[in-house]
């Protein structure tokens, strides 16, 4: 809900000034105490709060004071904030010159031009904002003592969930018949290419349906080549197409711009192997009339899948008869219900007359039994709670029909626990059928500041539980897994969208722009710009919005960048990185981001003017045309936690720190990527103890850095490194040492010989995923022995062209999953030993030799032979 987030946002802003390195401003500690008694006792009102208003387009009054009046509280500290900065920036104070940040003490005495910044003020206007959250909290105390709440805390049943891990299998529960049909058509004797459309409701299964048939053994075996695109009623062909040519070929195609260009590429490819390719969500024929022409129809087998809620469409699209979907019956019903709710425990019997009747009210609908099933799964096991979730399903059920869907699924949102609605409702912004990556998702809650601190707990920590959470209530989907089983992206259900949306939208929670600018827009505090939204619609609102705006997300192409620095309250700004138009220097003027992702001109230099932010978290630099240098003040912004420059090709340079000043370092800093010459040394490790996740290049050899990468073992917490060593610069790779707190490793070798840097990165003990391009082997082979690689669970090998042999001996690569190889030309056949690796799960050749081809099948057939299974999937390209 929006007050809660306000509220929490609001309390992680006054505990941000009072552990701040330098804070900008101090806040009296008597209005210190008495916010914080007031945030505190109104979070624990909204927690347990049923709100008396009725489902409708209106939000709860109360909420919206609360929010309104924490908002209000925000904007005085803020506001506060910028006063003092400006000041002190236009002042003779040398030391602020340099990048530091004064006090509010200290600016008060500062003058320019004969103004001053009165704290006086700052703290009178505090204290009414103060008295009046004082007033709503009389209020909430009544309402409390009417209404003799009741706090209820959900308790999740630790180990009771095969979803706890977050990674669920499709359950195709009540649609084998459904499976076997389709599965007919895609491997029948018909050699046409033929389009097969499954029909069906939002919410029906058909991207279930399709998924599982996308990753089902029979398909993968059956067809050559597999690729998935969401198309969405706002498709772009050209996004479409490089989205299936990546799948099919490995390789990014960002540099083709032209629609057909990009279409006869993938017509190439296709041609002389047979595909599937699954169009999912499609809404009209117009985007397969634009790129039917490059999907060959050679006689061979090939399909196409299509999902769409049409029929009419369907018809459209073949003559063939298409597969609908169907409403489950209660047999298929209560077993999907079972299992979203108790996995494979069994159905308590107290629960069983209640639950049925509650699996009654879905009708059948398979997205409403999982996300009513995710909410009892996360709910007490009591006869008495489930008794109130079929009262409320009662009422849905006399509700009009057109409504009836999202009423049911609003029932798991009335539900959630007050932390995890903030970031519910924060998913309605992205577009329909988006692919979310995880990584920048929880950033943006975290720069928000709606997550609740948790003790010992980072706020990234926090923000992958929540995710965890609503994936375990079926409220947000797992669309992508990184190589070691980790999340990377997500997306939501077209109808839970809807309803994160419309709640959002009530709560004044954001607003995304569209056609037009209503009144309203003036008091929103996020405004999300979609990528259909024309330059004209973005001027138009500008001159609309308040400068009260916190949030500013653009994900569209526009061909203009708005004037920001009118929006002193901005903390959060995200411009899409494909933009015609640029953001300016003068966006570090606003001194409250705490997240900058956006693209600058050719030629940008960070300016020094950056130290001014003194809250921000996240700096993500998209720069064409040459590189970027960071100035030297960077290392007085103690709050930055992720700094990275984004294109290949490109990156940034990052000064020595400034010496004599060992106070001066960058302590929360988790991420550092796109750095050039990083002149890695005792002083600089010093200074980002902190280090997670670091991407550094070198392109020029100097050579007292030459021994630079040895200092990497002194970064006790890095978990990611990414390498890249140009042709020419090997000796930096002659002293490179690694921390054991290594997880993932890609390494950009140029002619480096490989084994003895290898032997380094056998013996990591949590290393998961390693990447190897380039590199010579001196004696032409590889050889690991027992005990080497213990925790890795993916390999690969890129064009390290001259192994022609490989070794395994004993039981090493215990716990490998999966294999790449990638322009291995010289590797004459795989180990034997590659066949006892029993958490093998998939091997994948890219312009492989034909006899290492030949090789890897014989073992497969002779493992087959003895399990009767083959023991991993092969994949050839």
């Amino acid at each position: 809900m929006a007050a809660y987030a306000a509220l929490v946002s609001l309390m992680h802003i006054i505990d941000t000034i009072e552990h701040h390195h330098s804070p900008p401003v101090s806040i009296d500690k008597q209005q210190v105490e008495s916010l914080t008694q007031i945030l505190t006792f109104l979070q624990e009102f909204l927690e347990s709060y049923k709100s008396p208003v009725a489902d409708g387009d209106e939000a709860d009054p109360l909420e919206m004071r609360i929010a309104d009046a924490a908002h209000a509280v925000e904007d005085v500290i803020e506001s506060h904030i910028v006063n003092v900065i400006k000041l002190g920036r236009s002042s003779p104070n040398e030391e602020f010159l340099q990048g530091y940040v004064v006090d509010a003490a200290h600016a008060a005495e500062e003058v320019n031009s004969g103004e001053e910044v009165s704290c006086i003020d700052f703290y009178q206007d505090l204290q009414q904002v103060i008295e009046e959250m004082n007033v709503i909290k009389k209020e909430a105390m009544e309402t409390s003592a009417e209404a003799q709440l009741q706090r209820k805390v959900s308790s999740t049943r630790a180990g009771s969930l095969t979803s706890s891990s977050t990674v669920k299998e499709s359950m195709m529960v009540g649609f084998d018949d459904v499976v076997l049909q389709l599965l007919d058509k895609l491997t029948g004797g018909n050699r046409n290419r033929q389009i097969i459309p499954i029909t069906g409701m939002g919410g029906i299964g058909k991207t279930t349906l399709a998924r599982h048939i996308f990753e089902h053994a029979l398909v993968k075996e059956h067809f050559d080549i597999r690729a998935w695109t969401t198309i969405s009623q706002t498709y772009n062909v050209r996004e479409t197409l490089s989205q299936v040519l990546h799948q099919v070929t490995g390789n990014l195609s960002s540099d083709l711009s032209d629609e057909n260009e990009l279409g006869e590429k993938l017509h190439k490819y296709l041609c002389g192997r047979r595909y599937i390719i699954i169009l999912d969500d499609m809404w009209s024929v117009e985007v397969w009339d634009k790129i039917r022409f490059f999907f060959p129809d050679y006689n061979d087998g090939s399909r196409v899948i299509v999902t769409t809620r049409l029929s009419n469409l369907a018809a459209k699209l073949t003559n063939f008869n298409s597969i609908g979907m169907r409403f489950l019956d209660d047999v298929s019903s209560w077993n999907l219900f079972s299992k979203t709710v108790f996995g494979d425990e069994g159905f308590p019997l107290h629960l069983e007359e209640i639950g049925k009747k509650i699996v009654g009210k879905c009708k059948g609908l398979p997205l409403s039994i999982v996300v009513i099933g995710g909410l009892l799964a996360k709910s007490e096991l009591t006869l008495e709670y489930w008794e109130g979730i079929e009262k409320n399903l009662s009422s849905i059920v006399n509700s009009e029909n057109d409504e009836y869907w999202l009423r049911v699924l609003k029932l798991s949102y009335d539900h959630l626990p007050a932390y995890l609605k903030p970031c519910f409702l924060y998913m309605g912004m992205f577009g329909e059928d988006e692919e979310i990556r995880v990584s920048k998702l929880m950033r943006l809650w975290v720069s928000e500041g709606f997550l609740k601190p948790i003790i010992d707990k980072s706020f990234e920590t926090v923000a992958e539980e929540y995710l965890k959470e609503l994936v375990d209530r079926n409220l947000i989907l797992v669309h992508k897994l990184g190589a070691v089983g980790n999340i990377k992206y997500c997306k939501m259900h077209d109808l839970v969208r809807d309803l994160s949306f419309q709640e959002a939208e009530k709560q004044r929670f954001y607003y995304v722009l569209g056609q037009h600018c209503p009144p309203g827009i003036n008091s929103q505090c996020r405004i999300v710009i979609p990528r259909s939204t024309s330059a004209m619609t973005v001027r138009d609102a500008m001159e609309t919005m308040s400068s009260r705006a916190h949030s500013f997300i653009c994900d569209g192409y526009l061909d203009t960048v708005p004037e920001l620095l009118d929006f002193r309250f901005l903390r959060t700004l995200s411009t899409y990185k494909y933009s015609e138009g640029y953001l300016e220097e003068n966006v570090f003027q606003l001194v409250n981001l705490r997240y900058l992702s956006g693209e600058f001109r050719s030629g940008f230099q960070i300016p020094s003017s950056i130290s001014l932010l003194w809250n921000l978290h996240t700096l993500i630099v998209y720069c064409w045309g040459e590189h970027t240098t960071a100035p030297v003040e960077i290392w007085k912004m103690h709050q930055l936690k992720h700094v990275e420059l984004v294109y290949i090709g490109y990156g940034m340079y990052l000064p020595d720190p400034p010496s004599g000043h060992s106070d001066v370092m960058m302590e929360n800093l988790e991420t550092l990527k796109g750095v050039i010459d990083f002149n890695l040394n005792e002083e600089v490790v010093k200074r980002i103890p902190n280090i997670k996740r670091l991407f550094i290049r070198y392109e020029d050899k100097v050579m007292e850095r030459v021994k630079c990468l040895s200092y990497l073992q002194c970064l006790g917490k890095l978990e990611s490194l990414r390498c890249i060593i140009g042709h020419g610069y090997e000796e930096y790779l002659q002293s490179i040492s690694f921390p054991h707190s290594l997880k993932k490793l890609y390494l950009h070798c140029g002619k480096f010989h490989l084994e003895e840097i290898l032997e380094k990165i056998a013996s990591l003990p949590l290393l998961e995923k390693l990447t190897v391009i380039d590199g010579q082997f001196a004696r032409r082979s590889w050889e690991i022995v027992e005990g080497q690689f213990p925790s890795l669970k993916y390999l690969k090998l890129w064009e390290c062209m001259n192994m022609e042999s490989w070794m395994l001996e004993g039981s090493c690569l215990p716990r490998l999953e999966k294999l790449h190889l990638w322009n291995m030309t010289a590797l004459e056949e795989f180990p034997s030993e590659i066949g006892d690796i029993a958490t093998l799960k998939s091997i994948q050749l890219l312009y492989c030799s034909e006899s290492a081809v030949v090789s890897l099948k014989k073992i497969v057939e002779e493992q087959e032979e003895l399990q009767g299974d083959p023991p991993f999937h092969v994949i050839v390209n």
